[in-house]
């Protein structure tokens, strides 16, 4: 049963992915307008979610497969272990700022993540330049991520549907 929930997907529809991060931009601004750093646990727990199981258990994932990308257009297939890597980013960032914010109380130095993670889910959802999936390439090159664990990732033709190989 949990082998059925547990797993990211590979690959991912970019435009679902870039529609979750243009959630975190919209909930990371509301955070910084209103001062509301409550919501940074939810917002953990929503990476939390979509670093274990995708989009499956995350109410931002299942609006943004469900609903928003296939109202775009054609899916845009790309490899799923990267943009789990930035997921996990995002789950670390707002655990760091959940801790930081609510629970020591120091607001200014989690406001400054959330900042952090508004540019990134910023750059991601209206340039698609994923910041994650970018450190993920890197660390592949230096050999700390091994390169079976993206084999996409290393072979262009696999990411390109209409080319024949």
């Amino acid at each position: 049963m949990a082998s059925r929930i547990i797993g990211f997907p590979n690959p991912v529809n970019e435009k679902a992915a870039r529609t979750v991060a243009a959630g975190v931009l919209a909930l990371s601004a509301v955070v910084l307008v209103t001062g509301w750093q409550w919501l940074l646990p939810l917002m953990a727990l929503g990476f939390l979610a979509r670093v274990l199981t995708g989009p499956r258990l995350s109410p931002l994932g299942q609006l943004a497969t469900r609903v928003v990308a296939p109202r775009l257009g054609e899916p845009r297939l790309v490899a799923g272990p990267p943009k789990r890597f930035a997921q996990g980013i995002g789950l670390a960032v707002t655990t760091a700022a959940s801790l930081l914010g609510p629970v020591v109380g120091w607001h200014t130095p989690a406001a400054l993540l959330v900042v952090v993670l508004a540019v990134f889910a910023l750059l991601e959802s209206a340039l698609g330049f994923c910041a994650g999936c970018w450190a993920f390439g890197r660390l592949m090159r230096l050999g700390i991520i091994p390169e079976e664990t993206c084999v996409a990732c290393n072979d262009i033709r696999l990411r390109t549907p209409s080319v024949r190989v």
